[in-house]
């Protein structure tokens, strides 16, 4: 990376804008390059201009200065950055179908990847428009990009939300729990239960030692977790400060070239024996993006669980006819 660390924003939208202030607050980015659609229907550039000055008027109480850009719907001026996040979406869609923004965001990534691949974007992708896996495998195809420089935020955030309940359940610290959501980011996602850490104890000890804190409900707290973007949602129409943090985070590993391990959507190479498309499972990032998929130790059921994942990711790269 440069001494400059330059990073790109594709929709400025409720996620958008707040990966674009989360950036800022945290001090990850120097420049920031913001876009949007500007022009028919769905013309948003008074919403880009908006997001704009109110960053900038809130650069006083910032770690440091950051310089704003407005690329209107220029989306080759991306090409110079370190890291673009996609949030190109319509939440809205999802409302009552994880699957709702499939051809939306498919077809809306359509009309700036190539354009910012052939402006000579040789940096890292990290994607979160829904459906997550499918995007992100869009992105690879359409841009002939090095997958493993290609990243969905995936069950990042889905994982994260598993550390929440079980930390709500057991009164253990979230930072102290090694816990993943594989699969898609959707509804056919699943908890890890064999690989499931507190303090590096496994849980099925712990389970037998203390069973009246460990004993719980796996597939209802499972559910919690797959569930909480609906509650989130259902209270204010949309999702956003998780997922942009999720987001953040994914870009300081890069920037920072932290081989930091999180679960996150990346191309399968054979792992488990499904390959060619984008699925969560625990991954290393660094500088050069996804370095290395760390194999878990599944049980058999979990092995079923994640092709039973890969089979509704697939479906939908069928329908796309991205696949």
């Amino acid at each position: 990376m440069g001494i400059c660390t330059k990073i790109g924003i594709v929709g400025m939208g409720h996620v958008g804008a707040h990966v674009a202030n989360s950036l800022v607050l945290q001090g990850i980015a120097d420049e920031l390059y913001m876009t949007e659609i500007c022009s028919g229907e769905r013309d948003r550039s008074k919403k880009l201009a908006a997001e704009v000055q109110d960053l900038g008027d809130s650069l006083a109480f910032c770690p440091h200065n950051v310089a704003l850009h407005n690329c209107g719907d220029d989306y080759a001026q991306l090409a110079q950055c370190d890291v673009i996040v996609n949030c190109a979406g319509d939440v809205s869609l999802s409302s009552k179908d994880r699957d709702g923004e499939l051809f939306f965001t498919t077809d809306t990534a359509k009309t700036f990847i190539k354009t910012i691949a052939d402006a000579g974007f040789h940096g890292i992708w990290i994607t979160i428009a829904n459906p997550c896996d499918v995007v992100a495998t869009e992105i690879w195809k359409e841009s002939g990009m090095d997958p493993r420089r290609i990243i969905g935020t995936g069950t990042a955030l889905d994982s994260s939300r598993l550390k929440y309940v079980l930390s709500r359940v057991t009164g253990y610290d979230q930072h102290s729990i090694t816990a993943y959501m594989l699969g898609e980011h959707g509804n056919s996602q699943f908890a890890a239960w064999s690989n499931v850490y507190f303090g590096g104890k496994p849980l099925s000890q712990l389970a037998v030692e203390q069973p009246e804190r460990f004993a719980f409900d796996y597939a209802e707290l499972e559910a919690e977790a797959r569930k909480g973007g609906y509650v989130t949602y259902a209270g204010k129409q949309c999702t956003e400060f998780a997922v942009a943090d999720a987001a953040c985070r994914l870009v300081r590993a890069v920037i920072s070239n932290e081989h930091y391990i999180t679960a996150c959507s990346t191309l399968l190479t054979g792992e488990y024996g499904e390959e060619g498309f984008f699925i969560s499972l625990p991954c290393v990032v660094s500088a050069d993006g996804v370095e290395e998929v760390m194999h878990l130790d599944l049980s058999d059921a979990e092995i079923d669980e994640f092709h039973q994942s890969c089979a509704h990711v697939k479906e939908n790269l069928a329908r796309t006819h991205i696949l």
